[in-house]
């Protein structure tokens, strides 16, 4: 079993940062792909990134060039460095983890993915 307890949301001004960690407990996630995703208003959740346990890297389109991924295996934890935020950006963010070893595409999916944080508010004002 692994706990996953997201932190760092906020409310931004539109061109800000945000910096979303997660922090993985009750077994070492060093192993696992960990994800993001995040949830409009009103609509699905959706992928934002991806990374694998090698340090693969992932991105959705809307969020290349602005989002980074990382993770720190030694602190069980992984990051979301998000930069140029816009309104379309302001959702509530999810890390997940996988245990499974798929493909890209796959990994885009909710349904490959274990474990579930219960969430982080990011809020960007226009």
């Amino acid at each position: 079993q692994v706990q996953l307890v997201e932190s760092g949301g906020g409310l931004v001004q539109t061109g800000g940062s945000l910096r979303l960690s997660c922090e993985g407990s009750g077994r070492t996630v060093s192993r696992y792909a960990m994800g993001w995703f995040r949830q409009a208003p009103g609509k699905e959740r959706e992928f934002v990134a991806v990374i694998n346990p090698n340090g693969g890297k992932y991105y959705t389109d809307s969020v290349k060039g602005r989002f980074t991924i990382s993770r720190d295996n030694a602190k069980n934890t992984v990051s979301l460095q998000m930069n140029s935020l816009n309104p379309e950006d302001t959702a509530v963010y999810y890390c997940a983890v996988s245990g499974a070893r798929y493909s890209t595409l796959r990994m885009t999916q909710r349904t490959a993915y274990d474990y579930w944080g219960q969430g982080t508010q990011v809020t960007v004002s226009s």
